[in-house]
């Protein structure tokens, strides 16, 4: 698919192939586990995941992965409309209430993490780590801060059918290390 300039078009186009694709592919989520690289897991101690809405892959699958190799889990929580995403510290099965825009998070009482890998959903990606998003700079915000804080690396999770040839990018938009889909795990060339 050729590179298109207007991100508005393109997440248009892109919302309408994810939905095409999680219709086709219902077992994604675990085959992108499953391309998950072994040596990637004892990395990280915290990994931030999300609650998948809509047509975005689920990523329980990959999160369990880190949590059976010894990785604390969180999830993101909004609190506003322009404030960077915060994670909370989260178990499979804890309860969860709405955040902000009612996506479902820990709770207030959850202790504040900051995670060391972010698993960042998305509705486009090419090779040299762009990431199309749904617009409202959530994740680039909340990536640009974790990452004044600490390393992060960041996990884009998606289906391989996302990819395109190259994505507009602007100054405020983070890069991800690495994309993970059904077909496999893409490191990220950021000399590119």
């Amino acid at each position: 698919m050729p590179a298109l300039s207007d991100k508005t078009e393109l997440r248009k186009r892109m919302r309408a192939q994810r939905l095409r694709l999680a219709r086709s592919l219902p077992d994604a989520a675990a085959r992108a586990a499953d391309a998950l690289p072994e040596d990637l897991l004892p990395r990280f101690s915290v990994v931030g995941g999300y609650h998948a809405m809509g047509t975005e892959l689920d990523p329980a699958p990959v999160m369990r992965r880190f949590a059976a190799a010894g990785a604390r889990l969180a999830l993101p929580v909004a609190k506003d409309a322009t404030s960077p995403l915060t994670f909370r510290l989260w178990v499979e099965g804890q309860a969860q209430v709405p955040d902000a825009f009612g996506i479902p998070a820990p709770a207030p009482g959850a202790a504040d993490a900051l995670p060391d890998l972010v698993i960042a959903p998305l509705l486009a990606f090419d090779r040299r780590g762009h990431r199309l998003g749904q617009g409202a700079g959530h994740y680039d915000r909340s990536i640009a801060s974790l990452r004044a804080a600490k390393p992060v690396f960041v996990l884009g999770l998606g289906y391989a059918g996302q990819e395109v040839e190259e994505l507009p990018d602007e100054p405020h938009d983070e890069r991800l290390d690495a994309i993970l889909t059904e077909t496999g795990y893409i490191p990220v060339d950021k000399e590119i």
